[in-house]
C-alpha cells in the first residue's frame, strides 16, 4: 500500500512561507521549485497561488508519487509533473525561464557547491524580473545563533562533514557573483529565514 511522504516541518512552515510568497509575487506566473521533497509545499503553494503554475523538481524521482498524492489531495490542477533536476548539473535540463524559483531546506543538507550552482542556475533560468526565494536556517555574523540551530548544525556535520548551516553573508556573496542581489530578509518561525533575491 502506498504511503505518501510527510514532513511535519513542511506542514508547519507552509503557511508563513505562503504568506510571504503571496506578498512578493505577482498574481500570476510560473515557478520552479528546487528540491521539492514530499510535495507538501508544491501542493500548498499551488492552492494558495492559483494564478501560478508550479513546476516541482528533485534530484531523484523517489518522491514523485508523494508529490502527486499531495497535489491530488489539495485538488490543484496548476502543478506540472515533477522533473529530475540536480542543481549541480550544468547546464540544468530546462528549456524555459521562470518568474520565480523557490528552494527550501536544501543548502544545509547538501555540499557547499550546491549554493553556487543554485545561484548560477537561477540566474540563467529566471525571467528578467524573476525572483529566487530560499528558505531555511542561516548563520549570521552579527546575530546570536539560537541554541537549536547550533545543535542542528552540529548534528548535520556529524552526519556528513560537507553539510551544515550556511553563513548568510557567504550565500549572499554567491548570489552576487551570479548577478543576483538580496532584496529581502524575512525572519520566520523556528529560527529560519526566507530570503528574496532578484537581479
Amino acid at each position: 500500500m502506498f504511503t505518501p511522504q510527510h514532513s511535519p516541518a513542511a506542514e508547519r512552515n507552509l503557511p508563513p512561507i505562503l504568506e510571504v510568497l503571496q506578498r512578493v509575487l505577482p498574481p500570476a506566473g510560473t515557478a520552479l521549485e528546487i528540491a521539492s521533497g514530499t510535495g507538501q509545499h508544491a501542493a500548498g503553494f499551488a492552492q494558495g497561488l492559483p494564478g501560478w503554475t508550479w513546476q516541482p523538481s528533485d534530484a531523484q524521482d523517489a518522491g514523485f508519487a508523494s508529490i502527486a498524492h499531495w497535489c491530488a489531495q489539495a485538488g490543484v490542477a496548476n502543478v506540472l509533473p515533477p522533473l529530475v533536476l540536480d542543481v549541480l548539473a550544468s547546464p540544468w535540463p530546462l528549456l524555459r525561464t521562470f518568474d520565480a524559483i523557490f528552494c527550501a531546506n536544501m543548502l544545509h543538507i547538501s555540499p557547499w557547491a550546491t549554493c553556487a550552482a543554485l545561484m548560477d542556475g537561477a540566474a540563467r533560468h529566471l525571467a528578467p524580473q524573476g525572483l529566487l526565494i530560499t528558505y531555511g536556517p542561516y548563520l549570521e555574523r552579527d546575530v546570536p545563533t539560537a541554541l537549536g540551530n547550533l545543535n542542528f548544525d552540529a548534528s548535520l556535520r556529524a552526519q556528513n562533514p560537507a553539510w551544515g548551516i550556511r553563513q548568510l553573508d557567504e550565500v549572499v556573496q554567491q548570489a552576487q557573483r551570479a548577478g543576483l542581489q538580496l532584496r529581502e530578509r524575512n525572519p520566520m518561525p523556528a529560527n529560519n529565514l526566507l530570503l528574496v533575491f532578484g537581479r
